[in-house]
């Protein structure tokens, strides 16, 4: 059962000061969903270097493709983070990056809270006449975020085999896989598909 936030979430967008708790976040959601895609090596390696550079760099605004980062905050602190690429790819248009909903607050509406954010900032902004369409990849492997991404009215398009972190071959297990997942609008986000 989902429980709603004790405390109204409050969403804002980062600022370069953000980045710190946003590469936390982002290398403790890769250890707890990606171990088994993710070569353990990896994932217990430094993984938190890597993603703060990533993060000091999006956040300061020198990542190329840019991107708006949007945090959910509320009574106990940070709760999530989403980043999204607007007009990523000419035919499934703006990209969600990464959404990531800290551990204790799953299943508590941050997501779908972030994810909602997420389309109407591509609603808002994105170029281009037309539906405003939006995707995101998902690990195969990744049940928990494909099943809330269905509710979340998106249908699954295509899969791709995923690229290994950082180019290395062997911190990848195998051969995983990923989901396209995708809205034909930003606006149909949260119907389920017909």
């Amino acid at each position: 059962m989902t429980t709603q936030p004790a405390v109204p979430l409050r969403l804002r967008p980062s600022r370069p000061d953000d980045a710190e708790r946003v590469a936390l976040l982002h290398a403790d959601s890769w250890r707890r969903h990606y171990r088994g895609a993710y070569a353990d090596a990896f994932l217990d390696g430094d993984v938190v270097t890597d993603r703060r550079r990533v993060w000091r760099e999006r956040l300061a605004g020198a990542a190329a493709g840019g991107g708006v980062t949007v945090l959910a905050e509320d009574g106990a602190g940070f709760a999530g983070f989403v980043h999204v690429v607007l007009d990523a790819d000419a035919r499934w248009g703006s990209l969600v990056d990464n959404l990531h909903v800290t551990h204790d607050r799953r299943r508590t509406g941050v997501g779908a809270a972030l994810l909602t954010r997420a389309a109407e900032i591509v609603t808002e902004h994105a170029n281009g006449s037309g539906p405003a369409p939006l995707y995101l990849w998902v690990q195969e492997q990744n049940t928990a975020a494909r099943h809330f991404y269905a509710a979340m009215g998106g249908t699954t398009v295509e899969t791709a085999p995923i690229a290994p972190p950082g180019g290395v071959p062997e911190w990848l297990n195998g051969s995983p896989r990923k989901l396209r997942v995708a809205w034909e609008s930003a606006t149909s986000l949260g119907r389920k598909p017909s």
